[in-house]
């Protein structure tokens, strides 16, 4: 760190987590074994899709209830341009994130995506 400091790279040491947590939330950090991801939503890239996905939401659902909620019928073009897109951008979050296809899967809208709704 010391030297991104001398190089003006960084403007302060140590400011940037509360800085994140201030602007982003808790939720925007992932810990993992070896390491910690960090997932910044970009509002340029969240579509109308993911903005009409996200206002539906209240507490968890199931696909098939967000779909309902949707009007939409159409599976694959709901999971690509819907829930993955949203689950990329780190805005909703599967509840059984170790097993993605489970019958029990639910998703819940996270605190960075209550922000953009």
């Amino acid at each position: 760190m010391r030297v991104y400091k001398d190089l003006e790279l960084v403007e302060q040491l140590g400011s940037g987590v509360p800085r994140i947590l201030q602007n982003y939330g808790k939720e925007c950090f992932k810990f993992m074994d070896s390491f910690t991801r960090m997932i910044f939503p970009i509002s340029e890239k969240v579509t109308e899709q993911v903005k009409t996905l996200i206002a539906v939401f209240q507490n968890e659902h199931s696909r098939n209830d967000i779909m309902d909620l949707l009007g939409l019928t159409h599976r694959e073009h709901f999971r690509t341009e819907y829930l993955q897109r949203s689950i990329d951008l780190g805005l909703v979050e599967p509840t059984i994130p170790d097993k993605p296809k489970s019958s029990k899967q639910k998703y819940r809208l996270m605190e960075i995506g209550k922000q953009i709704g």
